[in-house]
């Protein structure tokens, strides 16, 4: 019989709604049971595509006796992280500071009043590793709870004060300046891996943030050490395992120093990101292979992800049926020689073997290999490859495919829009831009409301629950700042305006400027959640604080500007120190610190061959955060239009920074200088 979980939108908890647990959602009717019958409360936190999050599943919330074990001493409580970040983000807290570790599945234990005393991640069925079991663990807590409770109570509150007491150094309210950009620069210099490209060592993580400041900082001050980071990164990642050399998109991380062996989930907000960056990388360096990641990226984004409501899934799962009925990670992805073999016959087989770099030990599993594109003095036949490439794709379409997650997360269907609007833009695919629009219209629709407060999550088209948080209404302004710039449309700059209010309004604490990632009317929980480094995306600060720029460059809003200029004191605190961890944070700096410029466009129409010149000439700069007008002269579509007449009546370009502006002017080319310069 289903549980609780049966009615929520969350696939994540619906992969729940038949466990013999008596799950809750996140409630307050959950820790008012809590209450009423003196039971501690079991949190459980992680997401649809957590390769470990099914397999405690199975091994233990499937499990009749340890399901009656948790009915009858616990209420449990199941929340998606992806649904409910600052929940996460608040227990996350706790757990890496009291195990100094943390990670999902998260398993927390908390009193009625949702304060934590107990904390972990994965347990076993059985000891294993140095690891007690789940049961263990459950015995034990419910022991203490029974005979100690006036000791776990104490500890609780010792945890919730010690959470409340740990403050960010926000570095006051002074944007970075030249110096501390180049010790962000000097600092990632020095964890560069020169011999595979990216940061640190393994699990390595795709720096796509980190890569955008890399690019912005070459544009703006010529320097070739960053250009060089940035475009031998994104060439390993592109040549390795982590990017789908059939399909296009990139896995989540790679388990190893060289990209070879991907944890295998595809999220919707890495390729978001680096869709955009190879688009960036492209646009500053003519790169072909860049071109065809971009597209390829974008490409796959819709094809793979898009919904049936124009809005774009959160991921596809690392595990699929590897054709025995076993459940196996990466089993959709790898091949061995043999199954090359089946597909191609053996001429094309060995051909495809050296091309893709399938070995018969293998590189990943049981003598499989994850494809890659191994660097060789041999030259290839590229029809042949191609149609190596189409008969492998068409052979793995025949292979049961990874589960998606569905729901639409506000924040991150924000970060497609902007790249496939940019994207669709660069080379001449209006079919990406149109995508990029009905992903917008599917949030204007269906999680703004009327006072354009937005929903953080939607599934099939219905709203979820939960309100947005911060990185909801950055990224989405983001998103709909990209678009407006792409397609002349002033209104998705009104609805970016509208979001940025918000943000003013009921996130940014106005002694100190700095952001909090939920609004001051939300949910209250044991610690309002505040996290300014950028991880797997922007956090929320970064988010908000680049499109609060780029609104202030489109309308001279000095609330604005100043609100994005204070909250850039964190990045000059922590720019020289963790440089890796505040990437997008660092980009933003440098559009500061170049203005951003402000370009307006002005012609008797977008479709005008003059007008769409220098519209695209305006778009392909790579001035750092440089805003773009386009429109009819004098229109009210823009405020940047205002006062913007042609040049004896021919389309022309405006560019102002600072308060300064150039002559206008009719040339492409002479246009393209200036946004270098």
């Amino acid at each position: 019989m289903p549980n609780r979980l049966a009615h929520e939108t969350s696939p994540y908890l619906l992969q729940h709604a038949d466990n013999p647990v008596d799950w809750w959602p996140w409630s307050e009717e959950a820790f008012e049971e809590a209450r009423r019958s003196g039971r501690p409360v079991l949190l459980s936190v992680g997401y649809s595509s957590c390769h470990w999050c099914h397999v405690m599943a199975h091994e233990s919330f499937e499990d009749e006796a340890t399901a009656d074990f948790l009915n009858t001493h616990f209420v449990s409580v199941k929340v998606d992280r992806e649904e409910r970040p600052d929940v996460d983000a608040v227990y996350m807290e706790a757990v890496q500071a009291a195990t100094g570790q943390g990670g999902w599945p998260m398993t927390v234990f908390l009193t009625p009043d949702a304060e934590p005393f107990y904390f972990g991640t994965y347990f076993p069925p059985a000891p294993r590793h140095g690891m007690p079991s789940f049961r263990q663990v459950l015995e034990g807590v419910r022991g203490a709870w029974t005979d100690r409770r006036d000791e776990v109570a104490e500890v609780a509150g010792k945890i919730v004060q010690d959470l409340a007491g740990r403050e960010i150094s926000y570095g006051g309210t002074e944007a970075p300046g030249e110096q501390e950009l180049a010790q962000a620069l000097l600092g990632l210099t020095r964890e560069y891996d020169p011999q595979r490209g990216g940061f640190g060592g393994a699990p390595k993580f795709p720096p796509s943030m980190v890569i955008e400041f890399l690019l912005r900082h070459h544009a703006r001050t010529g320097a070739e050490g960053a250009l060089q980071m940035a475009r031998d990164t994104c060439e390993r990642m592109a040549r390795g395992g982590i990017y789908d050399q059939l399909g296009g998109g990139f896995a989540r991380y790679s388990v190893d120093r060289d990209w070879v062996i991907p944890h295998f989930e595809k999220m919707l907000y890495d390729n978001a990101l680096l869709c955009r960056v190879y688009a960036h990388l492209w646009r500053a360096t003519g790169s072909d292979l860049a071109r065809r990641v971009a597209l390829e990226t974008a490409d796959f984004m819709v094809r793979e992800l898009r919904t049936e409501q124009g809005g774009f899934a959160s991921a596809l799962d690392a595990d699929s049926d590897d054709g025995t009925g076993r459940h196996v990670e990466g089993a959709y992805y790898v091949w061995t020689p043999e199954q090359l073999r089946e597909a191609l016959g053996d001429d094309d087989a060995e051909l495809a073997a050296r091309y893709f770099g399938v070995t018969e030990e293998g590189t990943f599993e049981e003598g499989a290999s994850v494809l890659q594109l191994p660097q060789r003095d041999e030259v290839f036949d590229a029809e042949r490859v191609a149609s190596v490439r189409g008969r492998l794709l068409e052979a793995r379409a025949g292979r049961p495919a990874p589960g998606r997650d569905d729901k639409v997360v506000a924040a991150w269907n924000g970060l497609a829009i902007a790249a496939l609007a940019e994207t669709g833009a660069y080379f001449d695919r209006p079919d990406l831009v149109d995508a990029a629009l009905c992903a917008a219209d599917l949030l204007v629709r269906v999680h703004l409301d009327e006072q354009a407060r937005l929903t953080r999550t939607s599934k099939d088209g219905r709203a979820g629950v939960n309100a947005g948080v911060l990185e909801d209404y950055g990224d989405v302004a983001e998103g709909f700042l990209a678009l407006a710039s792409v397609t002349g449309e002033g209104v998705w700059l009104d609805f970016a305006g509208f979001l940025l209010d918000h943000v003013l309004a009921r996130f940014v604490d106005e002694e100190s400027g700095a952001l909090f990632d939920t609004a001051a009317d939300a949910e209250r929980l044991i610690r309002r959640p505040q996290d300014p480094t950028d991880n797997a995306v922007p956090s929320g600060w970064s988010a908000a604080t680049g499109a609060l720029l780029g609104y202030a460059a489109h309308t001279g809003s000095e609330p604005h500007r100043r609100a994005a200029e204070r909250a850039l004191g964190v990045v000059k605190a922590l720019g020289p120190r963790v440089p890796r961890f505040i990437g997008w944070g660092l980009a933003v700096a440098e559009a500061l610190l170049d203005g951003p410029r402000e370009i307006a466009v002005v012609g008797p129409a977008l479709s005008d061959e003059a007008t769409r010149a220098l519209h695209r000439t305006a778009l392909l700069g790579t001035a750092p955060g440089a805003v773009v007008a386009a429109g009819a002269a004098e229109s009210d579509e823009f405020p940047l239009l205002a006062g913007r007449p042609l040049q004896q009546g021919a389309p022309a370009a405006y560019v102002c920074r600072n308060f300064t502006c150039d002559a206008p002017t009719t040339d492409p080319e002479r246009l393209r200088e200036t946004l270098s310069s």
